[in-house]
């Protein structure tokens, strides 16, 4: 069985999904050798993440998976749960934070990055990716789409510095990801959308190959899928 999450494939019935399953794990893979020690994923879900970091090559990782006690969207069992909006960590005690696809499902998100920037160590490094270009999902929980602008102030007003935010698609990858999902996500004939998706498919994978992807300087008129970074917690306090 192919792992959506940790093998993504360009295939006909997986088109809706393969362009921002593939933008997160690279986006991941390119900062996976800084982890080590105490990584914090928060919003783990079902942690799909968690084999692929903590087998890295020479690398001692003690994952923490962190998300709520009852999960109204997965079926999840995560390590710690919040408490009270509180993270149940002692203040400078992890190395690490990730939030891969969290903070547009957080109604005060400056809340929860406080908490991430109150439990991770001097020097540490938070990752986390945001769609941009993204249907509705996992409703009534879905509040924001950010630009890069939004996440420089949300992540500064919650105390965290040296910002640096990649797209993780620009044009030919958003046109590449709305044909996935028209073609697998819109209402339609079976018939139709199987013959579509079978002809979209090399398409949709040459616009991926076509894209300029982790774009750092953001423009006017520019197109995004979503956005990649990483920001710290200064050693100075």
């Amino acid at each position: 069985v192919v792992d959506p999450f940790l093998a993504p494939r360009c295939v006909p019935d997986f088109l809706d999904r393969w362009i921002v399953r593939k933008s997160i794990l690279d986006a991941l893979e390119s900062h996976r050798e800084q982890f080590t020690g105490k990584l914090l994923d928060v919003g783990c879900g079902q942690m799909p993440y968690k084999s692929y970091l903590t087998s890295a090559a020479g690398k001692e990782i003690k994952y923490i998976g962190l998300d709520f006690e009852v999960n109204p969207i997965h079926d999840n069992t995560p390590d710690i749960t919040w408490k009270d909006g509180k993270i149940p960590l002692a203040d400078a005690s992890v190395d690490y934070a990730m939030a891969t696809e969290v903070f547009e499902h957080c109604p005060e998100p400056e809340d929860v990055m406080k908490e991430i920037f109150r439990v991770l160590k001097p020097g540490g490094l938070l990752f986390f990716t945001v769609p941009f270009l993204w249907p509705l999902h996992e409703v009534p929980f879905d509040q924001y789409r950010y630009t890069p602008y939004a996440l420089e102030r949300h992540l500064g007003n919650s105390g965290f510095d040296d910002i640096r935010l990649k797209a993780m698609g620009g044009w030919d990858a958003s046109m590449g990801q709305m044909l996935g999902l028209l073609v697998r996500r819109r209402r339609m004939n079976k018939y139709i959308r199987t013959c579509l998706s079978y002809m979209l498919t090399p398409i949709i994978w040459y616009l991926y190959k076509q894209d300029k992807k982790n774009v750092s300087s953001f423009r006017g008129s520019m197109m995004i899928t979503g956005v990649s970074g990483t920001a710290k917690k200064n050693c100075v306090t």
